[in-house]
């Protein structure tokens, strides 16, 4: 019931901003980009492709939104913000002259009629694998969500590589282009031979769904591949820290199974030499989906040779029994202290990574990444993941390690 009552208190909050700010989705060509994992690469790649064409662009990511050359705060933890920032950010760019707006749709987002009243042209789903079940309850009701989004557009952008395709090609609306990076989609690496700068499969297909997405706008396919392939990502996705040390350092964001499991096979498939390890660092957030917590320990002791588990926003729960949950996903065989380490404090659990690294081999964290802050409690207190970092290995080389 209190659901309920939230969802239309933001459709009506939607409707107010909408009718004040006199629609102006409607003199924008707007973007929407939803899925559990590369939402934020795949915004990115297509406000590059639009603005190196030379139009005017504007975007609202997990990163915050960019209008013109003004960024601005969209607040702690949000991806989609409320419906009045949201409809303010678009009269702002219909002011500027803005012709296309790219905005990132998480599934709470379109759920709780936060997008209400958005005119939306082209819808693009990345993917839909676990996560957010603690709210949606069901994967049915999850994939439900992000299908909110492919109403009453003009064009729907769909993974033919997901287990959301057969679902969400029965309820879209208007035409269906599709991507792949294996099958004979309308976009798949045979058609569009991408030589991408940034790593892993999951990147090449966020780069297909970005390249479909700008297709139906006629964009050349000349101008799509060198904006792609030049593409050097964005801040706290699989960003590298490099203060001359003899080990490699990954900062990334993944914080469900399935971006964990890319991240760490693609970081694995990096690893130098045999004698090497993959060291990861990562934890999960409190009073989100519990379910996915052994599921991370379990695709961690499947690919990285150490983990640390540690505090990621624990809010209101005890990062004691969030790491608990977490190690619950590591075999019999793999014991704390070998395998696998819990330190609750981030910044020690991160300067225990760094000074653990031998030569050649990679340290990975994940979770915080671009995020600002680390909340306890009810509180926010500052955390800047970069700076940790870059503390514990200037201490590490400082001594001469």
């Amino acid at each position: 019931m209190w659901q309920k009552l939230k969802n239309l208190y933001h459709l009506a909050q939607a409707f107010i901003a909408s009718v004040y700010f006199n629609f102006p989705s409607r003199q924008l060509t707007v973007i929407g980009i939803t899925g559990t994992d590369g939402k934020t690469t795949t915004v990115w790649m297509v406000y590059e492709i639009l603005k190196n064409s030379g139009f005017k662009v504007s975007q609202i990511s997990s990163l915050g939104a960019l209008v013109g050359t003004s960024r601005f705060d969209t607040g702690f933890h949000t991806t989609t913000p409320s419906p009045w920032q949201i409809q303010k950010y678009l009269r702002k760019a219909v002011n500027l002259g803005n012709k296309y707006f790219v905005l990132e749709a998480t599934s709470h987002g379109l759920d709780q009629n936060r997008l209400a009243f958005v005119k939306f042209k082209i819808a693009v789903i990345t993917n839909v694998t676990h996560e957010h079940l603690d709210y949606h309850k069901s994967q049915k009701r999850y994939l439900g969500a992000k299908a909110k989004l492919f109403r009453k557009v003009n064009f729907s952008i769909l993974n033919f590589d997901d287990q959301s395709f057969d679902f969400l090609k029965s309820n879209v609306d208007g035409k269906i282009i599709t991507y792949s990076a294996k099958s004979q989609a309308d976009f798949n690496p045979k058609r569009l031979p991408l030589r991408l700068k940034i790593p892993g499969d999951y990147n090449l297909r966020n780069a297909l769904a970005a390249a479909a997405a700008v297709s139906s706008l006629r964009i050349k396919k000349k101008k799509i591949l060198s904006v792609l392939n030049n593409f050097g990502g964005v801040p706290g996705r699989m960003n590298e820290v490099d203060l001359g040390q003899n080990f490699q350092v990954f900062i990334d964001f993944a914080h469900t199974p399935n971006a964990l499991k890319e991240a760490l096979k693609t970081l694995k498939s990096q690893i130098p030499n045999p004698k090497s390890k993959l060291i990861t660092v990562f934890g999960s957030a409190g009073e989100r989906d519990k379910a996915k917590r052994p599921l991370m320990g379990k695709i961690a002791a499947g690919i990285a040779d150490v983990s640390i588990l540690t505090a990621e926003d624990p809010r209101r729960e005890k990062v004691e029994d969030i790491c608990k949950s977490i190690a619950e996903g590591f075999s019999e065989g793999k014991k704390e202290g070998k395998d696998y380490h819990i330190i609750y404090d981030r910044a020690k659990a991160i300067t225990f990574a760094v000074n653990l690294a031998a030569d050649g081999d990679i340290v990975s964290l994940f979770g915080k990444a671009h995020e600002k802050s680390m909340c306890f409690g009810k509180k926010e207190y500052p955390w800047d993941e970069f700076v940790a970092v870059e503390k514990a290995i200037n201490e590490r080389l400082k001594h001469g390690k």
